[in-house]
């Protein structure tokens, strides 16, 4: 080879050079593997357009009858807002100010905190919330979180002045179907309409064009007579999860499962049909003789033969009992159900075994994996909740509230609508889970605490609670079983605690026993206070004793035989 390759240089012929390798992702080659892999590119607005409204049709049938949707919705409804809703602490403080040249925090203003707290507690109730007066700020936050999930987006519309109520402001909902979904277009002002849109230059809404009905009604209020109507986006809060940029409304949050669940529930339906028919006892006559069976036919002619337990048919001649057996549900039933719901309850964002309700062959540790996983998904629609649904209508209630001197506190006064800012220092308490052991946790953050790794605030933040709230709780509650005369287990605890600590203290030196501390000792743990002979003793000894190590030396000489018997040892 060597020597051809030698005369075929010297005879001015060379060897190709050997071609590159190409370079490419895999994910972008074409060949028979991939040729129905689709390759298209469009816009958000294109996509959503396209499929949108046929998507949020069979999200809504999926609602209506597949329990494992209707499980997720409620896992939503129940992780993310809760029994109670998203809650609200203000934390309004009174300026900072500096002090010998340090920055000193301000207080927090109670009277103002107490005042915004119950006053938004009253406009969450029915008759103050929503302009139709049935529907309270608790079950309004459950209605958006739901449509948002199901229809991918809804609308809160702010009337101020309408639906009467104690604050002249109360929220309209709307569903996604009043949405002018199949308007585009430009307007006069040269604005872009795009499904029913009004974005300006930097697609920044401008108004939102909506139907005064539901344009899919039917019967005596069917569209007829409809019209269509321009909102500001001043007055609209538009929620939904956006996920590309230059999105103008949002999709279902079943996107991604639809198809595959609705296989699943095809599969599902069928292995139950099959189990029916298999746990149905059924066979077939079979006759080697054309007049062979002599017994009762049903209504189609077909002969029919009534079984009973513990009876042996009599066949005449000719006769023959063939059994149908359908073995359903098949072995791989479960394992296959739990793969798919596993791959459905990824797509959506939760645990298989909240999914399914399947707690089988779980422990601490596994449970506590796939929960945190989860809570972090929980959270974070939290945050985005808060942030679309909650605070664009505390803000608008609040300054009309401010403006209009409806916020009065318990003086009669009413709170300064020039410190809308200062009063804009809301902070919202979302729901939070107990563990499942946890006696480990709290453990956990007994020692973190103790070690200086974080906070008691921080923890009871984590509870969704306020640290000041818990302390004058617990103020409170100790003062009532002071009043009470009552002392529970681990408040005695604490007590012999203390006294065992001052015990040590006194012994040791560091402390001096003086009438003060035995003052305090006995207020904090509840013992009637000094009598007059104690009284008069302190007195006498001038109201301080020695601790022990500083007593007089010759209290702890030994006598002198016994120092001589023990040199003598």
């Amino acid at each position: 080879m060597k020597l051809l390759d030698t005369l075929a240089r010297r005879l001015g012929y060379t060897r190709p050079a050997p071609a590159p390798a190409a370079r490419h992702y895999a994910g972008a080659a074409v060949n028979r593997l991939t040729e129905d892999w689709g390759t298209v590119l469009s816009s958000a607005d294109s996509e959503i357009a396209q499929g949108g409204r046929r998507l949020r049709s069979r999200a809504r049938e999926l609602e209506r009858n597949n329990p494992y949707i209707e499980r997720y919705l409620k896992l939503l409804e129940n992780n993310v807002l809760g029994s109670s809703g998203i809650g609200l602490q203000m934390k309004v403080r009174d300026p900072d100010r500096t002090v010998s040249g340090e920055l000193v925090k301000g207080k927090y203003d109670s009277m103002a905190n107490q005042t915004i707290e119950g006053a938004w507690f009253r406009f969450g109730r029915a008759k103050n919330c929503t302009v139709d007066g049935i529907t309270s700020w608790i079950e309004l936050q459950k209605l958006v979180l739901r449509s948002t999930a199901r229809d991918g987006f809804c609308f809160l519309i702010k009337r101020r002045g309408e639906g009467g109520g104690e604050f002249n402001f109360s929220i309209q909902f709307l569903e996604a179907d009043l949405l002018r979904e199949d308007y585009d277009g430009v307007a006069e002002n040269g604005n872009i309409i795009r499904m029913g849109v009004e974005l300006d230059k930097y697609r920044r809404p401008v108004a939102y064009h909506f139907y005064t009905r539901n344009p899919y009604e039917t019967g005596i209020f069917s569209a007829a007579g409809i019209r269509c109507i321009r909102e500001p986006a001043e007055n609209v809060v538009h929620v939904f999860r956006r996920t590309r940029q230059g999105q103008t409304t949002g999709v279902t949050w079943f996107a991604p499962v639809m198809l595959r669940i609705k296989m699943l529930d095809g599969y599902d339906e069928a292995e139950l049909v099959a189990a029916r028919t298999a746990a149905c006892a059924m066979g077939a006559f079979e006759k080697s003789v054309p007049d062979g069976y002599q017994g009762p036919l049903d209504t189609l002619g077909n002969p029919t033969q009534e079984m009973q337990p513990g009876v042996i048919m009599d066949l005449p001649m000719g006769v023959s009992y063939k059994v149908h057996s359908a073995e359903h549900p098949t072995s791989a039933y479960p394992a296959f159900i739990k793969s798919c719901l596993r791959s459905i309850a990824s797509g959506l964002g939760v645990s298989y075994n909240s999914l399914a309700s399947d707690l089988e062959g779980v422990n601490y540790s596994s449970i506590r994996a796939g929960l945190l996983e989860e809570r972090e998904e929980w959270k974070s629609i939290q945050n985005w909740f808060i942030e679309t649904v909650i605070e664009p209508v505390f803000d608008e209630w609040l300054q009309l509230s401010l403006l209009s001197g409806l916020l009065t506190m318990p003086n009669g006064a009413a709170l300064p609508a020039v410190k809308l800012d200062k009063f804009r220092a809301a902070d919202w308490k979302p729901r939070r889970w107990q563990w499942v052991d946890p006696e480990k946790d709290v453990d956990a953050n007994i020692k973190a605490i103790a070690n200086g790794f974080t906070s008691r605030r921080a923890v009871i933040a984590e509870g969704a609670g306020d640290i000041e709230d818990v302390d004058a709780d617990i103020a409170e509650d100790e003062a009532m079983e002071k009043r009470r005369g009552l002392l529970f287990a681990p408040r005695a605890e604490s007590n012999k605690s203390k006294v065992d600590s001052y015990g040590v203290a006194v012994r040791s030196g560091v402390v001096t026993p003086n009438a003060a501390d035995e003052v305090s000792l006995r207020e904090s743990l509840g013992l009637p206070a000094m009598p007059a002979e104690v009284v008069k003793a302190w007195k006498d000894l001038g109201g301080v004793k020695q601790p022990i190590t500083l007593t007089n030396s010759d209290t702890f000489n030994e006598p002198a035989d016994a120092a001589a018997s023990i040199s003598s040892a």
